[in-house]
């Protein structure tokens, strides 16, 4: 879940920006602040990774709050004053909302955040999970995420190799990703994913797994490179 902050002085605003974030079942409402102080106080107690942050507000502006803000969180602003859309840029802001805000104009802002890939949206796998069934020749197969050397994507179907075969299921690999665990696996590319604890090497722009005894190589997608540069950061010694 992402946790979320709003800060407005405007009782209306604050409703509204409440009710659009309760359709959007990945966010979760931390927090309601009326001004900057508030808010500081909620951000030294609470993980904040997205507050939706007023501009014109007394005490402070929203502008000088990001600013005094060491470690800040995704901020989205939210406006009357087209005036300030170039400064909002300019600190990073991930979107500029102008009021009145339309639920339309919320939901693609929202999808900004969901693109940058920032954060595992899966939902969390039970930690004395290991397996997961899968529907396959009429039945449903049982297979164990240690025993996944990676899983392709063809267009409806998924094939998921294992060290002794292949398993073909009709299902997405969005619908399929959902369900294995982050630590786990990794999306490599839009037709692949790998199970971490088979990686043998990075190789250029390929990841290279054990197959039957030969080195099979996984292209590396443009648009998952700096996820998997993360994860590399995480495990170097």
């Amino acid at each position: 879940m992402i946790k979320t902050m709003i800060v407005d002085d405007e009782p209306l605003a604050i409703e509204i920006l409440e009710a659009y974030v309760s359709q959007i079942p990945q966010l979760h409402l931390v927090a309601k602040c009326s001004n900057a102080l508030e808010a500081n106080r909620i951000l030294q107690l609470e993980k904040i990774d997205l507050m939706f942050l007023d501009i014109e507000m007394p005490l402070l502006l929203g502008t000088e709050f990001l600013k005094s803000l060491q470690n800040p969180p995704k901020v989205i602003f939210t406006t009357a004053y087209p005036e300030f859309a170039v400064q909002g840029f300019e600190l990073n802001a991930l979107d500029y909302l102008l009021k009145p805000i339309s639920m339309e104009r919320f939901v693609k802002s929202i999808n900004k955040l969901f693109e940058k890939n920032e954060f595992d949206l899966r939902p969390e796998i039970e930690k004395n999970t290991e397996y997961i069934f899968v529907k396959a020749d009429k039945r449903l197969i049982k297979v164990n995420f240690s025993e996944i050397l990676y899983i392709e994507g063809l267009k409806d179907y998924v094939i998921i190799r294992t060290d002794q075969n292949k398993i073909i299921t009709l299902q997405t690999m969005k619908s399929l990703e959902e369900k294995l665990p982050a630590s786990k696996f990794i999306r490599v590319h839009r037709s692949f994913i790998v199970n971490l604890n088979r990686i043998n090497a990075i190789v250029g722009n390929a990841i290279e797994i054990l197959e039957k005894g030969q080195n099979k190589h996984i292209p590396i997608g443009n648009n998952y490179k700096d996820e998997i540069e993360k994860m590399i950061e995480k495990r170097k010694l």
